[in-house]
């Protein structure tokens, strides 16, 4: 399995960024996939999950501003971020699963919200 993030940086609060993760290794069309981050001295925060293109799940701490996103042909998910504050400064992590069942994690990649 490979989970590969890109599209990490830095943004202004009330700015956006891209997050893409490419992957192979599995059946990715009938896998759930999600994003967790992890911030300073925290613990791993799931913040979205998509399981098809019409089902998925949102951290309320995200709800309303990022969106998360799965293309069954390149095999990518993506989370579009908006609004961004700097409580979302981070790490952020493509997962093979959710919170309730972990198979992999990418290596991350950063996320910085600062002016």
């Amino acid at each position: 399995v490979q989970l590969v993030e890109s599209g990490g940086g830095l943004a202004e609060p009330g700015g956006s960024l891209t997050l893409s993760c490419a992957t192979s290794g599995f059946a990715f069309s009938v896998s759930v996939l999600s994003w967790a981050r992890q911030a300073p001295g925290q613990g791993l925060e799931y913040i979205a999950s998509i399981f098809d293109r019409d089902n998925t799940s949102y951290a309320d701490s995200v709800k309303g501003r990022f969106t998360i996103t799965r293309d069954n042909i390149k095999n990518t998910i993506g989370l579009q971020m908006n609004n961004l504050k700097p409580e979302d400064t981070g790490v952020y992590y493509c997962v093979l699963g959710d919170d309730h069942n972990v198979e992999f994690l990418g290596q991350g990649t950063q996320v910085t919200v600062s002016s």
